[in-house]
C-alpha cells in the first residue's frame, strides 16, 4: 500500500491490495499533520473469497467526520453505517468479487500525525442460506465485526502540494 497526501486540498490518497482471509489489516498512516482530512481509498481484492460487507474503526486520537456536507461513499457499496462516536464505519449493500478493486470515500479528525485505523471484511459463508447470510450481514453491520488477528501496516505517505 501506498500514500499520497495533498496538503494544500487536505486529501489523503491510498492504494493497495489484501491478499488475506483470516486477518484484519491495521493501516497506520503518517500525515504532514494532524486535522480533517478526506481520505479515499483503493484496495484490490486478492482473496478468493466475495466480501459483502467492510468495517473501518479508527484508533482512540481520530474519529470519522459526520456532517451534511461531508461525503461518505463507496462505488461498490450502496450503503454505509456509522456508529454515534464516529469510531466504526460499515460500508454493505453491494459486493467486491476476487479480483476487483473497490473505492471508499469519507473523512477523518485526528489529533495525531501517525492516525491508525483497521479494516475488516465479510464475505458469506457458502453453506449458509441467503436469510441466514442476510441476518448475519444486519447483526455485523449493528454489532461490528468480531476482531481477527491484525496485520499491521506502515503506508508511506508522499507529500504533494
Amino acid at each position: 500500500m501506498a500514500g499520497v497526501a495533498d496538503l494544500r486540498r487536505r486529501v489523503l490518497m491510498i492504494s493497495g491490495a489484501i491478499d488475506t482471509t483470516d486477518h484484519d489489516v491495521s493501516v497506520t498512516v503518517n500525515l504532514p499533520e494532524p486535522g480533517r482530512w478526506q481520505v479515499i481509498k483503493s484496495e484490490t481484492n486478492l482473496t478468493e473469497q466475495t466480501w459483502v460487507a467492510m468495517q473501518v474503526v479508527m484508533d482512540g486520537e481520530s474519529t470519522f467526520v459526520d456532517d451534511p456536507e461531508t461525503l461518505v461513499m463507496s462505488r461498490q457499496f450502496s450503503k454505509s453505517f456509522m456508529t454515534p462516536d464516529q469510531r466504526r464505519l460499515t460500508f454493505y449493500g453491494g459486493e467486491v468479487r476476487p479480483g476487483e478493486a473497490v473505492l471508499k470515500v469519507y473523512e477523518i479528525e485526528t489529533a495525531g500525525r501517525r492516525p491508525a485505523y483497521s479494516y475488516s471484511r465479510y464475505s458469506p459463508i457458502a453453506t449458509d442460506s441467503l436469510e441466514k447470510s442476510e441476518q448475519t450481514l444486519e447483526e455485523l453491520v449493528t454489532n461490528g465485526m468480531a476482531r481477527r488477528p491484525m496485520v499491521e501496516l506502515v503506508v508511506p505517505v508522499t507529500v504533494i502540494g
